[in-house]
């Protein structure tokens, strides 16, 4: 076993990991947008979570036109052209809306369904569709999951076939975020016929309007109310072959790279959730009282509230030290998972707890830990479950059955 473990030290680079330091720079970025979120959309997510539909476009426009759709994109594409550290502020602010649902259709936006574009794609396609995006004028969403094919994203049916100079595609995605509001989808779709399915896939950028597609229907969801989640069809869509994001039959690998910053993406809204989360325990707990004193009197209480805010920070400090090695460009897929994975187990962990301590409010729609409690189960579930997670994490300690063989 210590094998492993030092397989695994020198593969995650922990042996000299740094950290990540927080300018004022970093400080005044996450401020700005900060007080742009609480005048501009929180007043607004409870009659969104009633809807359970939020206007993507205003609210991406409001954010496009004030330059936080693009903190790390080019800058000739309407970026700001800043490392990704700036983007993880940007997660941080967003963890400060009142609805889940809304930050996670941002993130979709921004990190996950862009960052292959920018870094892979034509100038073609990021004029007509990066672009566009940053600026809020489009709103994005990305298309992997399938009707049977989820967090096993190589088994993924939808083809693409090429007739003169477009491409024709059939099948449908599933679970997708923005779905019935997006204005292009960047979709992954199998384009060639190599046996391997790590080479036989492609991203294209897909405009809804295009004749063919269809929203077959919205998901109604247990949690993130506010977002729009549809089922995607596809029939003889046809698009230009110059819609193709990089090099055709490499969009599985592309697609594994901008997995990572979703997964990081998701840690930095997590966190400071979770702060919210215990903060307001203990001043809810602090004024509760029962049996002659107050609910944070218990040694229970306060002892379980410091254990989760201890893991937290733990977790905060996994968080800088994976994005501060992806800003050096190393590779991040090992530290990533894990991020998401422990990100995935402790906000459950931090949610359930917290509402226990809140009792009967605590099940009620009028606090956020309800909220919180309903949204972030997802968090072990998207862009990738708990296991599969834990599957990556065993082929890079050389611990999972193929990697031995």
């Amino acid at each position: 076993m210590l094998g492993c473990a030092r397989r695994l030290l020198t593969k995650t680079n922990l042996s000299h990991a740094r950290t990540l330091v927080i300018t004022p720079e970093h400080e005044a970025l996450k401020e700005n947008l900060m007080k742009l979120i609480q005048k501009e959309i929180n007043p607004r997510c409870a009659q969104w979570e009633k809807d359970e539909i939020f206007p993507a476009h205003e609210v991406f426009k409001l954010l496009g036109d004030n330059g936080f759709l693009g903190i790390s994109k080019p800058v000739e594409y309407g970026g700001l052209g800043l490392d990704y550290s700036y983007e993880i502020m940007a997660g941080e602010a967003y963890a400060t809306i009142d609805s889940g649902g809304v930050s996670m259709a941002i993130g979709v936006q921004c990190d996950m369904a862009t960052p292959a574009l920018a870094k892979f794609g034509s100038h073609h396609v990021k004029e007509n569709f990066l672009a566009p995006t940053i600026a809020g004028d489009y709103v994005a969403c990305l298309g992997v999951s399938e009707v049977g094919s989820g967090s096993d994203v190589s088994s993924i049916k939808s083809k693409a076939r090429v007739e003169g100079n477009e491409w024709v595609i059939n099948g449908g995605k599933m679970w997708t975020t923005n779905g019935t509001q997006a204005d292009w989808m960047c979709m992954l779709v199998n384009t060639n016929d190599n046996p391997n399915p790590h080479k036989s896939k492609s991203l294209i950028c897909v405009p809804m309007k295009t004749k063919g597609v269809a929203v077959h229907r919205k998901i109604s969801k247990m949690g993130m109310h506010s977002s729009d989640t549809a089922e995607i069809t596809m029939e003889n869509v046809r698009v230009p072959l110059d819609n193709l994001i990089g090099e055709e039959g490499r969009g599985f690998q592309q697609q594994m790279n901008q997995f990572q910053n979703e997964r990081i993406y998701a840690a930095a809204g997590a966190i400071p959730a979770m702060d919210r989360a215990i903060q307001e325990t203990i001043e809810y707990c602090s004024q509760r009282k029962a049996f002659g004193k107050s609910i944070l009197d218990n040694q229970y209480v306060h002892y379980r509230l410091a254990e989760l805010q201890t893991e937290v920070e733990c977790l905060r400090a996994m968080l800088y030290q994976c994005v501060d090695q992806h800003v050096a460009g190393e590779d991040i897929t090992p530290q990533a998972t894990m991020l998401k994975l422990k990100s995935g187990r402790l906000v459950r962990e931090v949610a359930d707890s917290c509402l226990q301590f809140w009792g009967g409010m605590g099940y009620t729609d009028d606090v956020f830990i309800s909220r919180m409690y309903r949204d972030t189960r997802l968090m072990s579930i998207g862009g990738g479950a708990d296991e599969v997670m834990l599957n990556v994490i065993c082929k890079f300690m050389g611990t999972d059955p193929g990697s031995r063989s």
